[in-house]
């Protein structure tokens, strides 16, 4: 974790995911602050002007909502949450239609929901619509569909959003401005020897221990989540800035290479599209629970997943979903699309691939999950 001798990377992206936390633009969840917003979308149109494409993830459509509805409390009930989300939204595009327009640039308001990016003809057409307004030179401003979203298909946090995003459009950098001034190494609210880490590696698995819990009470994250956003957009080669919001013109003091905030480097082998598309699932169907030996092998030979190493499947899932691989401790190792359901998965495990017929009257394919259809997870999660 030693200082930078620079950071080019930043000055040479070409394309930039930027994310834009609740409070920044809400002052402190008042509602939206068109002052801020201005402020932002200047920086943001210098950026364009030194041959930067920008994609903005914003937060703060809830909170504009609360305001416009008189409520001084946010809600717990889904359906008062999608309806402040509804109401919100008008503001929040609002107030950058205009911050934009003041520098000649036209915007577009994208809703993404998990189904979006889980479903592989969703996941290119919202890919496809993305760059056709990069394309055009509109500035696509993209958030969560909280109008229409349940648990079962929620992204969860709009750091999670952008780093979806990042690896759908492939960017270059995601950056996350905060209200924080980067990642230290303790909670710097409560620990005043807490120290702000410069750089680091995007996958290792200390910096989730740094991160600690939540932040804000605005914004749903916190640096915890900021942390796992790095590492998952670093699946598509993509490096992450976490800095504070509150800097005088952050974005282009960062585009010109000043050191600011965290910055979490991508030193990671890039996955294919179809890898990454398989990492970004953020809704499991199931597990499987696999022995050691399958462990390894899946590890270290790049294999297919066999019958014989799969102890137990748990969940109801159909052929074609997306499944978790963990070790006997929980720990996911992988993730891919299962070849059998549920059931007939219990039925094979542990033996070996010849007997598959035999036993189901039937051979759709002779590995549970395929290696072409099966992604590596570095950092392993408790399922």
């Amino acid at each position: 974790m030693t200082k930078p001798s620079s950071r080019d990377v930043l000055t040479k992206a070409h394309r930039w995911v930027i994310k834009l936390g609740s409070s920044l633009v809400t002052n402190q969840g008042k509602g939206v602050d068109a002052q801020a917003v201005a402020l932002f979308a200047a920086q943001m149109a210098s950026l364009r002007d030194r041959g930067h494409e920008v994609v903005l993830v914003s937060s703060g459509a809830i909170a504009e909502g609360m305001k416009r509805l008189g409520w001084s409390q946010r809600p717990h009930e889904i359906h008062d949450l999608q309806a402040a989300a509804a109401v919100g939204q008008m503001g929040l595009a609002q107030a950058y239609e205009v911050g934009f327009a003041a520098h000649g640039l036209k915007t577009a308001q994208v809703l993404l929901t998990h189904e979006d990016v889980a479903d592989r003809r969703r996941y290119l057409n919202a890919r496809a619509t993305l760059n056709t307004l990069l394309q055009l030179g509109v500035v696509p401003i993209v958030n969560e569909n909280d109008t229409v979203v349940t648990d079962e298909i929620k992204l969860g946090d709009n750091d999670t959003l952008g780093a979806l995003v990042t690896n759908l459009l492939e960017a270059d950098v995601l950056v996350i401005l905060t209200d924080q001034s980067g990642l230290f190494t303790a909670d710097p609210r409560k620990d005043a020897s807490a120290q702000l880490i410069d750089q680091a590696q995007a996958n290792d698995p200390s910096l989730c221990a740094m991160a600690g819990g939540a932040g804000s009470a605005i914004g749903t994250g916190g640096m915890a989540t900021k942390v796992r956003a790095a590492s998952r957009a670093a699946g598509s080669g993509a490096d992450t800035v976490i800095a504070s919001g509150h800097e005088p013109d952050v974005l282009v003091r960062l585009a010109c290479g000043e050191v600011l905030g965290t910055w979490l480097r991508a030193e990671v082998p890039v996955m294919t599209a179809r890898q990454q598309w398989l990492a970004d699932h953020l809704t499991l169907r199931g597990r499987l629970v696999l022995d050691e030996g399958a462990v390894s092998v899946l590890r270290t030979g790049g294999k297919s997943l066999l019958p014989i190493g799969v102890t137990e499947a748990i969940g109801d899932f159909e052929r074609g979903d997306v499944v978790a691989c963990c070790d006997a401790q929980g720990q996911e190792v992988a993730r891919g699309l299962v070849n059998y359901s549920a059931n007939e998965s219990r039925r094979i495990l542990g033996r070996p691939s010849t007997q598959i017929e035999a036993v189901l009257g039937f051979v759709e394919e002779p590995e549970l999950i395929h290696r072409d259809n099966l992604v590596l997870i570095s950092s392993g999660e408790k399922r």
